[in-house]
C-alpha cells in the first residue's frame, strides 16, 4: 500500500486566514462551496516511513475523555510539532477576562458544543499567534467537532492523517469522573483506577490512576463540567454530531482508528506502532 499523498502544505498565516475567510463565507451562503483538494483514495492507512518533523497536519478524534489530549501531546514532543487542543483554548479564554468568557461558562457547564462562530475564531487567533512564533505543521485536538467543520478545514488545507481514538463507554465516564487538574500549573491527573473485566468478547481494561506529584497533589480540582450528568450529555452530543466526522474522513482514507489497550504504558508504544514509528530511541516521550 503506499503511503498517504502528501498535497503542498498551506502556511499557518494562510490556514489562518483561509479558515477566518471560508468561515465567513459559510455564513452567508445555506450550501457550503469549498474548494476540496484533490488527493489519492486508500483502503487502508500505513504510513512507511517516520514523518518529517513539523511537515504533518494531523488531527485527533475520539469521545470527550477518552485521551486526546494526552496522546496528542506526546506525539507533538515526539515529532516537534505544535499541539493545537480548542478545548485549552476555550478554557484559557474562560479564565480571561474576554468578552466571550461568560458566553463560554454556560455553554461549557452544560456540557454543550461551543459554536463554530467561537470555536474558529479562538482558532484563527491561536494558528496567528504560532505563525508569529515561526511555527509550521499541527497536531489538531477537538477540531473538527462538526461536518460543517470538517468541510471548512477540507477547504483550506490538506490533512494526512485523522487519528481516531477509542475506549469502552464505561471506561470513559470512569475517567472523566476520576480527572484533577492542578490550579498552579494546568496539568492534568486521574485518581481513578480502571479495571472492567472482558466480557462478551470484549478484553478487560485495565488502567492505574495518574497521581499527581506532591507540589500539584494539594492543588488538584475536579472540573466543573465532569459530573455524570455533564459527561453523559458530552457522550451523546459527541455520538450525534461528532461521530459522522469519522465517516467524513472514513470515506476519505485518512480515518485509523486505534481501540486503547489500557493505560499509558500500555497503550502509548501500540499506537507508535500503529502509526508506523520507531520508537526504540525515543522511549523518553513515553515518560
Amino acid at each position: 500500500m503506499a503511503a498517504l499523498s502528501r498535497i503542498p502544505k498551506t502556511s499557518i498565516k494562510s490556514l489562518s486566514s483561509c479558515i477566518s475567510r471560508s468561515f465567513s463565507i459559510t455564513k452567508l451562503n445555506s450550501e457550503i462551496d469549498l474548494k476540496v483538494p484533490s488527493f489519492l483514495s486508500h483502503n487502508s492507512l500505513l504510513l512507511r516511513q517516520e514523518p518529517k518533523e513539523g511537515n504533518i497536519q494531523w488531527v485527533f478524534l475520539g469521545c470527550p475523555g477518552v485521551g486526546k489530549g494526552t496522546y496528542a501531546s506526546r506525539l507533538s514532543n515526539f515529532l516537534g510539532v505544535p499541539h493545537i487542543a480548542t478545548g485549552d483554548l476555550v478554557r484559557e479564554e474562560l479564565n480571561s477576562s474576554g468578552p466571550l468568557a461568560s458566553q463560554l461558562k454556560e455553554t461549557v457547564n452544560q456540557g454543550k458544543l461551543v459554536s463554530d462562530e467561537i470555536i474558529i475564531s479562538l482558532l484563527s487567533k491561536r494558528l496567528q499567534a504560532g505563525e508569529a512564533k515561526g511555527e509550521s505543521g499541527f497536531i489538531l485536538d477537538g477540531f473538527p467537532r462538526t461536518i460543517r467543520q470538517a468541510e471548512i478545514l477540507e477547504g483550506v488545507t490538506d490533512i494526512d492523517l485523522v487519528v481516531n481514538l477509542k475506549l469502552r463507554e464505561e471506561a470513559l465516564l470512569a475517567k472523566c469522573l476520576g480527572r484533577r487538574i492542578c490550579v498552579e500549573c494546568g496539568r492534568n491527573y486521574n485518581i481513578a483506577c480502571i479495571d472492567i473485566k472482558g466480557e462478551n468478547g470484549n478484553p478487560g481494561i485495565y488502567m492505574d490512576p495518574l497521581p499527581a506529584p506532591p507540589q500539584c497533589a494539594p492543588k488538584l480540582i475536579q472540573r466543573a463540567d465532569d459530573t455524570e450528568e455533564v459527561v453523559k450529555e458530552r457522550l451523546r452530543i459527541y455520538y450525534e454530531k461528532s461521530q459522522p466526522v469519522e465517516e467524513f474522513y472514513r470515506s476519505r482514507g485518512k480515518l485509523l482508528e486505534f481501540d486503547l489497550p489500557g493505560g499509558i504504558p500500555e497503550s502509548w508504544p501500540k499506537l507508535l506502532e500503529a502509526l508506523n514509528l520507531d520508537h526504540e530511541d525515543k522511549c523518553s516521550a513515553a515518560a
